[in-house]
Order: C-alpha cells, then sequence, then structure tokens
C-alpha cells in the first residue's frame, strides 16, 4: 500500500485458464509416474516374495505373481492410454465444443418454451371494430367504465 514500486501484474483470463490446463497436465503426467515406479516396485516385491520367500505356494496357481504383475500392467496401460491419447482428444478445445453444443441446445430448448408460454398466455383479443365503437360512443373516461 505504501510501497513505491507497485507490481500489479493482472492475468488475463485467457492466460490463466492456459495456467490452469499446463497444471492439470504435470499433474496427470506426475500420477502416471508415480503410478509406472510403484509398478516397478511391487513387481519387483512380487517376485521376491513367490519364489524366494516361498510364499504362495500353498494356492492352486503355482506362479500367481506373474499374472498379478500383468494384471497391473494392463491397468498401467490404461491409465497411459488415458493420459497420453485420451486427452490428446478430449482435450479443452473438445471440452469447450461440447460446452458450446450444450448451450446451443438450451438456447434452443428455452425458446420453445418461451413459445409455448407466450401461445398459452395470448389473452382472448377484442375486434378492432368493437372497440374504436365503444370509444365514440362513450361519453366517459375509459377509466371510468
Amino acid at each position: 500500500m505504501f510501497s513505491k514500486t507497485k507490481k500489479s501484474e493482472r492475468i488475463d483470463a485467457e492466460q490463466r485458464e492456459q495456467y490452469e490446463y499446463a497444471r492439470r497436465r504435470i499433474k496427470q503426467k506426475k500420477n502416471l509416474m508415480r503410478h509406472f515406479i510403484l509398478f516397478l516396485v511391487g513387481s519387483v516385491l512380487l517376485i521376491i516374495i513367490n519364489p524366494l520367500l516361498g510364499y504362495g505356494n500353498d494356492f492352486f496357481i503355482k506362479d500367481w505373481f506373474i499374472w498379478a504383475i500383468l494384471i497391473w500392467t494392463f491397468i498401467f496401460l490404461v491409465h497411459l492410454f488415458n493420459v497420453f491419447v485420451m486427452n490428446k482428444f478430449m482435450d479443452k478445445e473438445w471440452e469447450d465444443r461440447q460446452l458450446e453444443k450444450l448451450k446451443a441446445r438450451q438456447a434452443e430448448r428455452m425458446a420453445e418454451l418461451q413459445k409455448k408460454v407466450d401461445a398459452e398466455l395470448q389473452l382472448p383479443t377484442t375486434p378492432p371494430d368493437t372497440s374504436k365503437k365503444n370509444e365514440l360512443n362513450n361519453p366517459l373516461p375509459p377509466d371510468v367504465q
């Protein structure tokens, strides 16, 4: 308030939106990297636990850790596909197009509803000849009738 140097860098809406989009993308990629590291560490632990420690020999599937790693690989590939492929198709521009479509549909629906309301609220009108005839023959002002 009392300082001589006033730095008031204002970020406009478009820059703010780009910044938020970049933050979301970085967060997605960071979570993907965490998932990959967790996948590697977990796979190594599963490989060590089963054959070296002999844990899981009582199961009906002898090498159960291989199936667990394969299922985890599939889940990781789905995550990878979601971050890198689906995001290209369903990015901010796609969201904006969908929003515009929904707004257009809503505007059409509102126009239809307004037409219905206008049609239902129309009062019966008197023929123009009758109103002129009443004005000519009535000596009283229109508010007194």
